[in-house]
């Protein structure tokens, strides 16, 4: 039996997000205090902005804007990945491989997507 997408939820990419999202709030969990407003609050922002642009791009209408939110979350991927580098060179985290991989596997879902359209 096909499993069938009726809402954004049935997105394994926007699945993937979700457990992103999480994964990123466990690791800033463990920044040093003075981080809480700094590099673990962009972090934070990065990793939600995936799945919500994920969201709203499927609810759109047109295929250029669903394209347009889909390039949306594919830029905080690539924010998110820069900073984790950052939090890694300043030692803040010795990096997530649980996190690298999800924002990889979900950085081709969203090229692949985005070329069907």
């Amino acid at each position: 039996m096909e499993n069938k997408i009726v809402t954004f939820r049935d997105l394994r990419m926007w699945q993937k997000g979700i457990n992103l999202v999480k994964e990123v709030y466990k690791m800033a969990a463990d920044f040093p205090k003075e981080e809480r407003y700094g590099l673990s609050s962009q972090m934070k922002r990065a990793a939600i902005s995936i799945p919500s642009n994920i969201a709203e791009g499927f609810r759109r209408r047109y295929a250029k804007e669903h394209k347009q939110f889909l390039s949306i979350a594919l830029g905080s991927c690539a924010e998110l990945e820069t900073q984790l580098v950052i939090a890694m060179e300043l030692g803040f985290t010795n990096g997530n491989l649980v996190i690298e991989e999800l924002l990889d596997h979900i950085s081709r879902m969203i090229v692949n997507l985005d070329k069907k359209i």
